[in-house]
């Protein structure tokens, strides 16, 4: 069972929310080509720490970033480095979370790294796919609804667009801890129904990783980052959700 939060949890989760999307908002300015993935982590840091908050994801599992940050054919959990340089046509994907007063909020999104007017079709269908799937499914965000509502909208936008959609990571629920269950899949699982019936109150963060080829994923050289089995593009996008009695609340939509 999702925990139903409080009046009071739910204003202390907005506000960490909106810390985490600023943050987001503020990195996403500096992915341009030279930089190295380490300076932005830093900044993402020192902007969550001057609000009064912590970023989520350092020592997280034992996770050395305060964000993640994956590039190209990187899925998720991409460990910001020095040597780490983004270049002109990349993609890039930066996952940002920020605790504040006990209560953590959650967001990606996938960046063009270079003059927008010169991005390649491709990468431009496949980010817009991945924000596009994730409203397809928050249309079920809604009191009443299950979570495989949710992820059986996720499932087919993307599958309907030739897309495919990673499976072996998910969506989450969210509150005090960064990750809470049950999770919130982006694909229905067969035999398995749909799972948690959804009620006002509930915070969940929905998190599309589309490929541009198949959904199978594997570790990387340093055993943390999470890429594409078959090497193709992959784009992230996530929001952490209030559920409401007719709807939702994009509580890191700044």
């Amino acid at each position: 069972m999702i925990a139903i939060r409080s009046a009071r949890e739910i204003e202390i989760m907005r506000k960490a929310a909106k810390i985490a999307a600023g943050a987001l908002q503020a990195a996403g300015e500096m992915v341009v080509p030279g930089i190295s993935t380490k300076k932005i982590d830093t900044h993402i840091k020192r902007y969550i720490q001057s609000r009064g908050a912590a970023p989520s994801f350092f020592g997280y599992n034992g996770f050395t970033g305060n964000s993640c940050i994956s590039i190209n054919d990187e899925v998720i959990h991409g460990v910001p480095r020095e040597d780490k340089i983004l270049q002109d046509g990349d993609i890039v994907k930066i996952d940002v979370g920020a605790k504040f007063s006990g209560y953590h909020g959650d967001c990606a999104n996938t960046f063009y790294c270079g003059n927008r007017a010169g991005i390649a079709p491709e990468k431009r269908r496949l980010i817009e796919i991945a924000q596009g799937c994730f409203h397809a499914g928050i249309e079920y965000a809604k009191a009443g609804c299950r979570v495989g509502d949710i992820s059986g909208a996720v499932q087919k936008y993307v599958e309907d667009a030739g897309f495919s959609i990673v499976r072996e990571y998910v969506g989450h629920c969210i509150g005090k801890n960064l990750h809470e269950r049950p999770d919130i899949p982006n694909y229905l699982e067969p035999g398995k129904g749909k799972g948690t019936r959804l009620s006002a109150g509930m915070v969940i963060a929905v998190e599309p990783m589309v490929n541009a080829g198949g959904y199978e994923v594997m570790a990387g050289a340093d055993d943390v980052t999470i890429q594409t089995k078959d090497g193709s593009l992959s784009a992230h996008y996530e929001h952490t959700v209030l559920i409401l009695k007719n709807g939702c609340e994009l509580l890191t939509l700044l």
